[in-house]
């Protein structure tokens, strides 16, 4: 079985915690990912995302790093320069892809396909043209937004339990950089999207609606997972949601408890199944950005869900397109060929 996971953050670790030999990724490195791993586990692709931690977190932790928040545009080009340094690494194993064709093929040829993606996307108000630079380096997918307010609207904000109502929607700003998103093609992540702005990028993109790193709000009231509402309206669009293996957004009780059960994280993915179908389901895991599962442990335990999702009743069809074929149709659909 292969897998395509729908986010991670990779480039973040190891932009606080190796910055000076991010090529530590080929042997062992704390966190939920490294090549050895990702190869043991057979991750044929994932989804890389771009991002500006906030300032407090980096103060307390990383003071070392402080400083460079300054230049949050900087940042987020170290972080993708640390992305395209693996790939020179990594002797033709890995490869930035940019279209469906290249994802197609490096499945084929057995190398993993990365794709860049921007969490947050405040940092881009700064620099008009800055957009267009990342697309051109090879970024393909865009989160507007991370929990806070920036220039383009408001995240969704609030803490267990709560609703993805949490304030307005996108500002004129924010339609602009909808607009400009929608025309070249790359993937707007609903992720950390607040009700309104989810339903008024529904409005204006007319493309798949894809969640990333989302689970369903039904079973874990945090405000980020995504309502029935939401989740019929991604299926409607022909879309797709990766389901964040975070304990606090699986969990009943919201708890960032490692001592979770797969089958809470299976819920989620059976909710999803039986509310929309299997064809708009895939993995989300967040990896290196949330404390998952115990029983799951990091990428390797990729397959020990799998084989939970076969006991709970999945079909080695139905597992072959949640595990990587739904975000290859979905990527296809929104880039083009």
């Amino acid at each position: 079985m292969n897998y395509f996971d729908g986010h991670n953050d990779l480039l973040l670790n190891l932009w606080l915690n190796y910055p000076d030999n991010p090529g530590a990724f080929f042997e062992k490195i704390n966190g939920h990912l490294d090549f050895p791993r990702i190869q043991q586990a057979s991750l044929m692709a994932g989804l890389f995302a771009i991002f500006i931690p906030p300032k407090h977190y980096i103060a307390e932790k990383y003071p070392r790093h402080a400083q460079k928040l300054e230049n949050p545009l900087e940042v987020m080009w170290e972080q993708l320069s640390i992305l395209t340094t693996l790939i020179k690494q990594s002797d033709g194993k890995m490869k930035l892809c940019t279209t469906a064709a290249e994802l197609h093929q490096a499945k084929k040829d057995q190398v993993f396909a990365a794709i860049a993606h921007i969490e947050g996307a405040e940092a881009l108000a700064l620099d008009s043209h800055a957009l267009d630079a990342f697309y051109q380096a090879g970024v393909r997918s865009v989160g507007p937004f991370w929990n806070t307010a920036n220039a383009y609207g408001e995240g969704v904000t609030g803490a267990f339990p709560g609703t993805p109502d949490s304030g307005p929607g996108l500002t004129s700003a924010g339609k602009d950089l909808i607009a400009q998103l929608v025309a070249k093609k790359m993937v707007i992540d609903c992720s950390h999207m607040n009700e309104n702005t989810f339903w008024e990028v529904a409005e204006l993109s007319k493309q798949p609606l894809i969640a990333t790193h989302s689970s369903v709000h039904q079973l874990c009231a945090q405000p980020r997972n995504l309502t029935d509402q939401q989740l019929i309206a991604l299926r409607d669009s022909g879309g797709v949601v990766g389901i964040n293996f975070g304990n606090a957004f699986v969990r009943p009780d919201g708890a960032r408890n490692e001592e979770t059960d797969l089958d809470i994280l299976a819920d989620h993915f059976c909710y999803v199944a039986e509310l929309i179908g299997d064809e708009h389901l895939a993995l989300g895991s967040d990896f290196d950005g949330v404390s998952v599962p115990k029983a799951l442990g990091d990428v390797t335990g990729l397959p020990l869900l799998a084989e939970r999702l076969r006991l709970r009743g999945f079909s080695a069809e139905s597992l072959e397109k949640i595990m990587h074929g739904n975000w290859l149709r979905v990527l296809e659909r929104t880039w083009g060929q």
